[in-house]
């Protein structure tokens, strides 16, 4: 890993794991003391290793039941305005994750919604308006095998 010492490999394990710890908390378990943690940890943060602390939401727990995949085709005047479709599904708080890619699809988004038919609602009102949309192909999680946020870090 470029530009990490060992310690900082650790400290980011640990935050993956739970970025509620105290700075005491992350020394203890890295092996290090107090201010020298702090520092590493300082410097992840200026330099973008970390770019956001979050608390992970049981989606289902507040009512969001339906997760989707959506694969969507441009046609070829959507295609030459990519950041105009990227702008519009970054307002979307139903797409949790939109990927740019290579094949015959343009886009897969990961999607959640209170359920089926909010989905369906979501699609025929708002996805599949936007502008240069020629296909969406939509498939519907059935449950979940392994979610996680944590990166494999050596």
């Amino acid at each position: 890993m470029t530009g990490l010492d060992p310690f900082e490999v650790k400290i980011l394990r640990e935050l993956q794991r739970d970025a509620g710890l105290t700075t005491a908390e992350i020394a203890e378990r890295v092996g290090l003391s107090q201010s020298p943690c702090w520092r590493r940890i300082d410097r992840l943060q200026r330099e973008g290793y970390i770019r956001k602390r979050v608390a992970v939401v049981d989606r289902r727990k507040v009512g969001l039941n339906a997760h989707v995949f959506a694969q969507v085709k441009l046609n070829a005047h959507g295609r030459a305005n990519l950041d105009e479709f990227s702008e519009a599904i970054r307002a979307f708080p139903e797409v949790l994750d939109a990927y740019v890619l290579m094949g015959s699809m343009d886009f897969m988004l990961r999607i959640v919604a209170k359920d089926i038919d909010a989905y369906e609602r979501f699609f025929f009102d708002q996805l599949s308006k936007l502008p240069g949309v020629q296909e969406i192909n939509s498939t519907v999680a059935l449950s979940e095998i392994k979610s996680t946020t944590e990166l494999p870090l050596r």
